[in-house]
C-alpha cells in the first residue's frame, strides 16, 4: 500500500480510538444493550473495510483481510477470558474497568505494529522464517489443547510479583487513576498493577495472533488493518460478552484448530498453496461450528474438566476502595486471599 494509505488509516484509527473514549465518557459504566450496539457497530466497520481493501487491491486481497480478521477477532474474544479473572482477583469496580480496557487496547495496537513490521522484515530478509512460524504455530495449537480446563493463577505471574517488589503501591484504588502522588512521592495504585497485567498478557497473546495471521497473508497493510481494527472494539466486546464467557467453551479448541491449520499451510506453502477462499471457507466453518456447539451442548454432557469458567462478577462496594484494600495489601505483601472464585474456575486460553 502507498505510504498516503497507512497514513490515512492511521488517521482515521486515531479517529475511532476517540469515539470510543468519548461517546461513552460520561457513562463509564456500560449496559448489555450499549455494549452490543458498539460491538456490531466496530464488527461493521471491521468487515466493512474489506470493501476498500478488495477495492484498491482486489478479492483474493479482501479474503485475506477477512481471513485474519476474524482470526485476530476470535482471539481477542477467547483473551478476554484472562481480562476477566486479571479484574475479578483484584477485585477491579466495573466503572474502571472500561479505562484499563481503553489503554489496553491502545498499547496492543502499538504492539501488533511492531511485531508485524518485524516479522514481515524477517520473512522478506529471511524465508526459512516461514517455517519457524509455522512450527511454532503447531505448538501452540497443541498446547491451546493440552491446556484446556487448566486455570489462571494470576499471583503466580512473575511480572506481578516484580511489580511487588519494586513498586510502592497503594492500599486501595483512588479513582480512576494510575498513579497518585502522596507524602511528596508519586506511588501506582492497584489499578496501575492491573494495566501492566494486561498489557503483558496481550503482548504474549500477539506472539500467537501475528504469526496466524501471516499464514494467510503476507501484506504488511492487511495484517495491521485487520489486527488494529479486530482490536478496536474489544472495550464494548468485553462487557456484551461477560454474560456469555461461562457458554463458549468450545472456543478455544476451535482456535486451537485454527492455529494448526494455519500452521500447516504456512509449513506447507513452498510445496502447495492453500487457495485463500479454501483458507477462508475453514477459518469460518471451523469457528462457527465452536461457537453452535458451545451453545447446542448441555454442560452436563461435557466433562468436569473441561467446563469452561463462569465469569466472576465484582464484588467491590460503591466507591471501590473496601475491595481495593484487600487487593492493595495483596501487591504489597505478596499474598493471594481472594478472588478464589476466579481462580478456582478459570482455564487458561493459551500460555
Amino acid at each position: 500500500m502507498p505510504l498516503r494509505y497507512w497514513l490515512g488509516f492511521l488517521i482515521f484509527l486515531t479517529c475511532a480510538l476517540l469515539v470510543d473514549l468519548l461517546a461513552t465518557r460520561r457513562r463509564p459504566e456500560m449496559t448489555t444493550r450499549e455494549a452490543g450496539a458498539w460491538s456490531a457497530l466496530w464488527v461493521t466497520l471491521g468487515l466493512g473495510f474489506s470493501g476498500f481493501v478488495g477495492w484498491h487491491s482486489g478479492g483474493a486481497a479482501a479474503a485475506e483481510y477477512v481471513a485474519a480478521y476474524l482470526i485476530e477477532l476470535s482471539l481477542s474474544v477467547d483473551n478476554l477470558f484472562v481480562f476477566a479473572i486479571l479484574f475479578s482477583y483484584f477485585d477491579v469496580p466495573e466503572r474502571y474497568r472500561r479505562g484499563v480496557l481503553f489503554w489496553g487496547i491502545f498499547g496492543a495496537i502499538i504492539t501488533r505494529l511492531a511485531f508485524i513490521l518485524v516479522g514481515a522484515a524477517l520473512l522478506h530478509a529471511f524465508h526459512p522464517t516461514i517455517y519457524v512460524f509455522g512450527a511454532f504455530l503447531l505448538f501452540t495449537s497443541w498446547k491451546m489443547l493440552r491446556a484446556h480446563g487448566s486455570r489462571v493463577e494470576p499471583e503466580r505471574n512473575p511480572v506481578l510479583r516484580f511489580l511487588r517488589s519494586v513498586l510502592p503501591i497503594t492500599d486501595s484504588y483512588r479513582g480512576a487513576a494510575f498513579v497518585v502522588r502522596e507524602g511528596g512521592r508519586w506511588i501506582a495504585t492497584p489499578l496501575l498493577v492491573v494495566l501492566v497485567l494486561v498489557e503483558t498478557t496481550d503482548i504474549v497473546f500477539a506472539v500467537d495472533s501475528v504469526p496466524a495471521v501471516f499464514a494467510v497473508t503476507r501484506d504488511r497493510f492487511i495484517a495491521f488493518s485487520s489486527n488494529a481494527l479486530a482490536v478496536l472494539g474489544l472495550r464494548a466486546l468485553y462487557f456484551l460478552v461477560m454474560g456469555a464467557m461461562g457458554r463458549l467453551r468450545f472456543l478455544d479448541r476451535g482456535l486451537a484448530i485454527v492455529l494448526g491449520f494455519v500452521g500447516i499451510k504456512m509449513l506447507i506453502s513452498d510445496l502447495y498453496e492453500i487457495p485463500i477462499w479454501v483458507s477462508l471457507g475453514a477459518v469460518i466453518g471451523i469457528l462457527a461450528i465452536a461457537v453452535v456447539a458451545s451453545l447446542l451442548v448441555r454442560p452436563d454432557l461435557v466433562l468436569e474438566g473441561d467446563a469452561a469458567p463462569e465469569a466472576a462478577e465484582s464484588t467491590s462496594d460503591a466507591d471501590g476502595t473496601a475491595a481495593a484494600s484487600r487487593h492493595g495489601s495483596e501487591v504489597k505483601d505478596g499474598t493471594a486471599t481472594s478472588g478464589e472464585r476466579a481462580r478456582d474456575t478459570a482455564r487458561t486460553p493459551r500460555s
